[in-house]
């Protein structure tokens, strides 16, 4: 997991649970909409939407917020159409970002994310500059308390999965985006609880960030952009150590 995952998991934890579980479902609901949108509202039919929802269910997201935004997705009730505008950047340190927004106004995103990022001690790049460094992705992460290494080897590998890496705590199994639900499943139906399982962006290099006035660098454009309400995710391919991590919390 690079060190932008690990740091927003740190803060989810040490932070303000409520203002930030009211910030998840509201993102989370865009998400739902637009996946309904694209695709139909019945979550057997459309894979996307299915993943969302079990997004919003795994994070304890009302049952009526998840209807309303599957509802506004396909015209059932009066909703706001969002639009999927990407960003591309940089953090200090020669750090990548590439930055998801959902949007009902893309002028107004495009400015503030633009002002974010100078403001923060990043930069904008034009479309195309780091993109090519990042791959979508399925992830599902396993404790290493409820299984060994190679019995998950077996199961991932063969519903699909790519690779399986030691990530501290947990195995996190990596799947092409098409299989994330497969592999998901395949592990659940062994009897093997799964900890979180999410579509990503993976960065095909990282860079190493041990210095932790480097990392507080980098995370303030991170933090900065995640704060936006239209923000969905932030992706960087740098991987900051954990106890640098842990020093900043």
């Amino acid at each position: 997991m690079s060190g932008h995952s690990k740091w927003h998991s740190i803060k989810h934890q040490k932070g303000a649970a409520d203002a930030a579980r009211g910030k998840l479902f509201a993102r989370l609901a865009r998400q739902i909409e637009v996946a309904a949108r694209a695709g139909g509202g019945d979550v057997e039919s459309n894979p996307t939407l299915r993943t969302m929802v079990q997004k919003g269910r795994d994070a304890s997201m009302p049952k009526d917020n998840i209807e309303r935004a599957i509802k506004r997705g396909t015209g059932e009730i009066e909703g706001v159409t969002y639009e999927a505008i990407n960003y591309e950047g940089y953090a200090p340190h020669g750090v990548a970002l590439y930055v998801e927004t959902l949007t009902d106004n893309r002028n107004r995103t495009g400015a503030e994310v633009r002002s974010i990022f100078s403001k923060s001690g990043g930069s904008l790049a034009e479309p195309g500059a780091v993109s090519w460094q990042f791959e979508r992705r399925g992830v599902v992460d396993v404790s290493k308390e409820v299984t060994t290494e190679d019995d998950l080897m077996l199961i991932a590998l063969d519903a699909g999965a790519l690779d399986i890496t030691d990530n501290g705590d947990t195995f996190q199994v990596v799947t092409p985006a098409t299989e994330l639900n497969n592999v998901k499943t395949a592990i659940s139906d062994a009897g093997i609880e799964i900890s979180s399982f999410d579509l990503t962006m993976l960065a095909s290099q990282t860079v190493e960030i041990s210095d932790a006035d480097k990392a507080k660098q980098i995370l303030k454009v991170i933090d900065a952009l995640e704060d936006h309400d239209d923000v969905q995710n932030v992706y960087a391919n740098c991987d900051i150590a954990h106890e640098v991590l842990l020093s900043l919390a």
